[in-house]
């Protein structure tokens, strides 16, 4: 065997050493056999044998190369000397270039097995598109794989050589050991001797004094966890696994070597039915985190500057598939939508889940709740657009698309929940009789989407979620023994989606008025308005069946007049005109009213109170 030498000067002349080449299990004497040359003159430390000659013998590789440099032009036969700066391996931990050397190893053939691990490969599904195309080629073009490594500590390869150095390929021999291995432990194949690693009474015909020797050399850690599936049965579970999930890198490594292990041992199948791997995580510029840069992020340190469900929070907001940005900045960024998350959840559990003095619960499901045919549109609205995002979480969920998961969930809570129906019920909860029949069924929406939102947050607030749980359902242990929620069909939701999306439009051009009226000084909020609305025809359907009322409490205004002409300023939808309402403000709902009672009070608060 030829040895290829590359020598390179670094700066203070030090490299590691790094090993290749040898010879293959069926194949052992391959040298010999073709009268190769064996010579390898650089040992283990990286100094030069006497194989080199006396003169280079015991130098370090890259003092070698000065000597070497001197003799040439002693005996007048260097032609040329010149220093070229080029691409060269360095050691990722050293940091030093590295030598290589032609030893002995041991392979497994892939050729043998290629045909079953490509097919193995079409039978997995490759949750990232580029897997599959990125490991069929690696063992497309894959012929031997070096098993064998230098290390003084691992799993050996438990061979024994003959007298002669051969080594012997007995069954029994590999049974016995796999038993003491089983036993033991691996260290057994240190603690001992060759010959009290063979069974009993042990002979062989190439060792006829009884001599016998152990290696040395370890398992590729590769083959050692590549082989990490030969415990599922022990461990009462099937073989294949639903999944392999581990970095991106792992294609060339435990994806590869689990595959190919899995394949040679259990008739051509791999050891996992699909696999997933995820990037990196780099810093907020992209760069490769080192704490010698100083750009690294401790995840420690930001469970305890934010708790570790903005940890959480981050990691399925990003793209895991490719590599992660992470910084304080996006950290806060999270820290932000989670304030809306759990901003959320405690208004929708202070009117579903609170007691008044005497420790009577305000709403009880089984006592309280309206059928959904009873919910008023707007009502019935947001339960259909909850079953729409119960449908799309559980599909992102099933897909691996945890980016979708919490976009979907934060938008739903923080535009539909927060900015409308909650905003919107604020009037109906405060104002309403406790047990009128409206304010009961706002309560039920609440307790349905705060039921469906809890369970589909747990997988990443999960800390948040079973606390949500504790005061929604104290009765039950914990969230984590619930089931997800399931999207329900409801017959009239194509209906409520076209006329109510139609309305929710208008809205935003009502808003857009409003808010044009509170810059300019004529209001100072909404409830000091009055709104006078003239739909463009396409939408003049989508009001149908509210009263002005009803139109008022959607916008939050005191007033509202729909009008057949235009008036006021042209939207896309509508046209919208926007006064100050001179009225009395009524210290209990804070409308702007024509009219109060001797109290103050508005005539709807007044019908209320009279009746409590």
């Amino acid at each position: 065997m030829v040895c290829l030498a590359n020598y390179v000067t670094d700066e203070d002349g030090t490299g590691c050493v790094h090993t290749a080449g040898g010879h293959g299990i069926d194949d052992f004497n391959t040298t010999q056999k073709y009268g190769l040359p064996t010579v390898c003159p650089v040992d283990e430390k990286g100094c030069m044998t006497e194989e080199a000659g006396d003169w280079l013998k015991g130098l370090f590789v890259f003092d070698a190369n000065k000597v070497i440099v001197k003799r040439l032009e002693e005996e007048g036969k260097l032609l040329k000397l010149e220093w070229i700066t080029h691409s060269y391996p360095h050691d990722e931990r050293m940091k030093k270039p590295v030598i290589f050397r032609a030893t002995t190893q041991w392979f497994c053939s892939i050729e043998k097995i290629r045909d079953e691990l490509l097919k193995a490969i079409q039978d997995v599904k490759w949750e990232n598109e580029w897997g599959y195309i990125r490991i069929y080629n690696m063992i497309k073009d894959r012929k031997d794989w070096c098993i064998s490594r230098q290390r003084v500590w691992g799993v050996p390869i438990p061979i024994i050589y003959d007298e002669s150095r051969k080594p012997i390929f007995d069954e029994k021999i590999f049974v016995h050991v796999a038993q003491l291995f089983e036993q033991y432990g691996s260290n057994v194949w240190f603690e001992r001797e060759a010959r009290d690693l063979l069974p009993e009474g042990y002979t062989y015909e190439g060792s006829p004094n009884g001599q016998f020797t152990k290696e040395v050399d370890i398992m590729d850690v590769w083959f050692d966890s590549g082989s990490s599936h030969n415990t599922f049965a022990r461990r009462g579970l099937n073989y294949p696994c639903d999944m392999y999930l581990e970095g991106s890198d792992q294609y060339r490594g435990w994806f590869n070597s689990s595959l190919i292990v899995g394949v040679a041992t259990h008739d051509g199948k791999a050891p996992y039915k699909s696999v997933l791997s995820h990037g990196y995580v780099v810093d907020g510029n992209g760069m490769e985190m080192h704490k010698s840069a100083g750009n690294t992020v401790d995840p420690m340190d930001v469970i305890a500057k934010y708790g570790a469900d903005i940890l959480r929070l981050w990691a399925a907001s990003v793209d895991f598939k490719q590599d992660m940005r992470c910084s304080d900045d996006i950290l806060k960024q999270n820290a932000d939508f989670y304030r809306k998350v759990r901003n959320t959840f405690r208004f929708l559990l202070g009117n579903i889940a609170a007691t008044d003095k005497n420790g009577v619960e305000d709403f009880v499901w089984e006592k309280h709740h309206v059928p959904y045919d009873q919910l008023e549109s707007v009502d019935q609205y947001v339960l259909v657009l909850l079953s729409d995002l119960i449908r799309k979480v559980r599909e992102s969920y099933d897909t691996y698309n945890f980016i979708d998961v919490g976009s979907s969930l934060i938008n739903f809570m923080t535009n539909t929940l927060s900015a409308f129906y909650m905003d919107y019920a604020k009037d109906i909860l405060y104002v309403e009789a406790r047990n009128s029949l409206r304010r009961r069924q706002v309560q039920t929406v609440f307790y349905q989407c705060t039921e469906a939102l809890v369970s589909l947050w747990a997988p990443i607030l999960s800390h948040t979620a079973e606390e949500v749980y504790s005061f929604f359902k104290p009765e039950e242990k914990t969230v984590f023994l619930t089931q997800f929620p399931t999207a329900q069909n409801y017959e009239n939701e194509e209906e409520l989606k076209e006329r109510w999306n139609k309305f929710m439009a208008v809205r935003s051009d009502i808003l857009k008025a409003l808010e044009i009226a509170k810059t300019s000084g004529m209001i100072r909020k909404a409830l000091d308005a009055k709104i006078t609305l003239c739909l463009k025809p396409e939408y003049a359907d989508c009001t149908a069946g509210l009263s002005n009322h009803d139109l008022a409490q959607l916008v939050i205004a005191s007033q509202f007049e729909t009008v057949n002409e235009p008036a006021g300023d042209e939207y896309d939808t509508c046209w919208v005109k926007v006064e100050k309402f001179e009225g009395h403000i009524c210290p209990r709902c804070w409308n702007v009213v024509e009219h109060v009672d001797e109290n103050g009070l508005c005539d709807r608060c007044h019908a209320i109170v009279s009746e409590m």
